[in-house]
This record gives C-alpha cells, sequence and structure tokens, in this order.
C-alpha cells in the first residue's frame, strides 16, 4: 500500500504573495505549529535542502530530518521530497498554487508516501495521521498569511532606496503585505534633495506632501506643492521631486495599477545627484 494524501485550502491572499510566504523556509516555525527551527544547509536559485525540527512530543522526544525543496515559479509548482526518511521509505510532496482571483489562491499539497516495516505506524495509520495533521496546518497557514496582510508597516521596517535619491521606502506592497493593484510609499528628503526624473508607463502616481515645500516636475514644467498638499502624475508623465525647503520634505506616494513586472515600473531618464 502507498500512502497517498490530497489537501487543498483557499486563501485570501494573491498568489505571488502566497507563494513567496509559504516557499521560504526560514519563516515556517512562524508559519507552522509543528515545527521549532529551521537549518538551511544547501541554497540554490530554485531548490534547498534544509533540516527541519519538531517542537518536543509528550514523551520529549525532539524529531528532526533533512528535506530537499525545488520549485518553478512559472507554473506555481514544488516538488519536495525528505532526504533523511526516517521510518519512511520515501515521502514525497507536490505543492500547487491556483489563482482564483487577484486576491484569492488556492493551494494544494499532494504527499505520496510509504512506511518502513519497523516504523512505529503503519502506512494505513500515518495516511489517516498526515490527513488529519495537514488539514490543521493549512487552516493555520490560511490565517497567518491572511493576517500579515493586515500588517501595520512602519518607515524604518522596510529597506531604504537611495538609487533614485533621498531615503524611499516601499511600505504597502505586492510583497509587505500582498497588495494586488498598487503600492504606497514615503521618501525623505532633505533641503535641497531630489528624486531624480522618471516616468511610469503602466501607472498614475498619486503625491501628497506631508511636510516641507516640494517643486514637482511635470514634463520639464515645475509645480509648487505645499504642505498638505497632492498631486496626480499621469502615466508616462515625467516627473522629479525637488525639496525647496529650508526643513526636511516627507512625500507619500501611491501609484496604480501595478506593471506587469516590478522592473518594467519606472523608466529612469537621469541620473540622481
Amino acid at each position: 500500500m502507498i500512502g497517498h494524501t490530497d489537501n487543498a485550502i483557499e486563501i485570501d491572499a494573491p498568489i505571488g504573495f502566497v507563494w513567496a510566504q509559504t516557499n521560504d523556509v526560514r519563516t515556517w516555525p512562524d508559519l507552522f505549529t509543528e515545527y521549532a527551527k529551521v537549518e538551511v544547509l544547501e541554497e540554490e536559485a530554485a531548490s534547498v535542502v534544509f533540516r527541519l525540527t519538531m517542537h518536543p512530543d509528550e514523551q520529549g522526544r525532539e524529531w528532526s530530518w533533512i528535506s530537499q525543496r525545488s520549485w518553478d515559479a512559472e507554473t506555481w509548482t514544488v516538488r519536495a521530497r525528505r532526504v533523511d526518511t526516517g521510518p519512511f521509505e520515501f515521502m514525497n510532496i507536490t505543492w500547487t498554487y491556483e489563482e482564483i482571483t487577484a486576491d484569492r489562491t488556492r493551494m494544494r499539497w499532494v504527499q505520496d508516501f510509504h512506511m518502513k516495516p519497523d516504523a512505529p505506524a503503519d502506512t494505513e495509520t500515518m495516511t489517516e495521521h498526515i490527513n488529519r495533521n495537514t488539514r490543521i496546518q493549512m487552516e493555520i497557514i490560511k490565517d497567518r498569511v491572511e493576517r500579515r496582510r493586515r500588517a501595520v508597516v512602519g518607515f524604518t521596517d522596510v529597506p531604504s532606496n537611495t538609487r533614485r535619491g533621498g531615503d524611499l521606502r516601499t511600505l504597502v506592497s505586492p510583497a509587505t503585505v500582498g497588495a494586488s493593484s498598487g503600492f504606497l510609499g514615503a521618501v525623505r528628503l532633505a533641503p535641497g534633495e531630489k528624486v531624480a526624473e522618471h516616468y511610469h508607463p503602466y501607472s498614475e502616481e498619486f503625491v501628497f506632501l506631508a511636510h516641507g515645500e516640494l517643486r514637482v516636475d511635470l514634463d520639464d514644467e515645475p509645480v509648487a506643492l505645499g504642505e498638505e498638499q497632492a498631486l496626480l502624475v499621469p502615466r508616462n508623465v515625467r516627473h522629479r521631486l525637488t525639496n525647496v525647503g529650508q526643513d526636511e520634505a516627507l512625500v507619500i506616494f501611491q501609484l496604480s495599477p501595478l506593471a506587469p513586472r516590478p522592473e518594467l515600473g519606472h523608466v529612469d531618464t537621469e541620473g540622481a545627484t
């Protein structure tokens, strides 16, 4: 008898966000309740070998094993297997992800395995256990991924981007909270500092000046933006932001809709100075 389980769950989050959250094995102790520790042993562009350690069981035993995962983001498929099989003769898992809507994803796990003759449980018993535990863990993952979409993101919680000038942080985005239609961020500009000219082929940009004085050059036409004022930057319009005040400027920006790929979202027309 070959053990076989097939379980799926729908998660209210975009497929890319679910994919990223569930395939970052280093964070699995925060995603699953059964794992205490993860140690990455080998890592390549599309595969990882890692040791998983579970929380101690009722007898205080700490179970641990080595697994290997490889993935294909184009087909939203992950294949995993136990390298060090323990009580299993083999254990293979296929994860698949299906986009249901822009912010709803179906995640499916198919597990095929067989127990060794001297294992503490036979294949039929293990099938029942894996089915039961998989459903529990899937519900926990669903809850935790969906909660991460509601996370409050602070200015210093995300990396600084200084490539175009200023201290720019992308706060609410597909990567941080699974945004599906745009992203929001903020940039701090010292007096005289600017964000170099660029344009967005796919997105409108909404700019709000929370503090300071700003000049926004739209296709070389200067527009003065005062504190607590907002401005629309249409698609394909070249724009440059310059702090013309005596104090630091804090600029809030939002872009929507998203470009087909992140690298297509911005086109630089000058370098930062």
